[in-house]
């Protein structure tokens, strides 16, 4: 146990990528010949103890010269980070620093709430290494409590300016299919109405959210603002680039809506590697 598995061909590659779930997946790209390489080694080995939870893959490239040339690896030793079998993330040399801190900020995600969560969103994955986060926009947000604070867990929270109407733009950068909505908020302040558009040029200002024709209408009572996971019609969220939540009011009719966190769950379409690419073109048929 805690050790990292060495992959034998693109074969054994391909089944511990579908093994792994929505498990987050570290693979090391390495060479015997490669002095960075095995400086870092051991210290690739001691991860899979401090993280149980994620699957670490050790690849040789002369050994595996078909998987590293699929995953696009010019420079030895290289880290990729996948969830889902989609590429989230890559480290290129031997930098133990920055290889833990990318560990932690990937698998922290997943493991910061209780486990019981996966089981209501089984086989869906928290959606938040897929946010970019600096194509996101809140509309009425109060300055020191910004929509970034809302889309990790335990980083503050989000709350609105000068009236109780909020309007969220969460852009991902790929093509996701979302499968349930979650919002953690105080049972006076979070929201009650929420409007949700997808696929939206650009975030909608509060006449056209008030007026357009959403996707899927949600009422939020207090019991679903503890943090549950609120199933969407799957159906109709099957292409997502961007999600827009209009916020039209909260559950104690005051002036401040609160959100402490909000958090999407489903999966990326491609399981190819798209984290290469900013964004993914607009494709016909994608406005709503």
């Amino acid at each position: 146990m805690g050790l990292a598995t060495v992959i034998e061909n693109e074969a054994h590659f391909q089944s511990e990528m579908a093994n792994a779930g929505t498990k987050l997946v570290v693979v090391d790209f390495t060479a015997t010949w490669c002095p960075p390489c095995q400086r870092i080694a051991p210290f690739f080995e001691q991860l899979p103890a401090k993280f149980p939870r994620a699957v670490f893959l050790k690849v040789d490239v002369d050994r595996c010269a078909e998987t590293a040339g699929a995953q696009g690896i010019s420079a030895m030793p290289t880290f990729i980070f996948y969830r889902n079998r989609t590429r989230i993330d890559r480290l290129q040399g031997a930098d133990s620093a920055t290889l833990e801190n990318k560990v932690r900020q990937y698998y922290g995600t997943e493991t910061e709430e209780a486990g019981d969560e996966d089981n209501s969103v089984a086989g869906h994955m928290d959606l938040v290494t897929f946010i970019t986060k600096n194509e996101c926009e809140c509309l009425n947000e109060a300055d020191d409590h910004p929509l970034a604070h809302a889309l990790t867990a335990g980083r503050g929270y989000l709350a609105s300016d000068c009236d109780a109407q909020l309007i969220i733009n969460v852009s991902f950068n790929q093509v996701v299919k979302l499968h349930s909505l979650k919002i953690k908020a105080p049972a006076d302040k979070g929201p009650k109405f929420v409007k949700l558009f997808i696929n939206q040029p650009r975030t909608l200002d509060f006449e056209q959210a008030s007026r357009n024709v959403s996707v899927q209408d949600v009422e939020f009572t207090p019991g679903d603002l503890e943090g549950k996971p609120v199933p969407l019609k799957f159906v109709k969220f099957q292409t997502v680039q961007n999600i827009q939540l209009f916020i039209s009011d909260n559950q104690g009719s005051g002036d401040v809506t609160q959100i402490d966190h909000l958090a999407f769950y489903g999966s990326p379409i491609s399981t190819t590697n798209m984290g290469e690419f900013k964004r993914v073109a607009g494709k016909k048929g994608e406005s709503h």
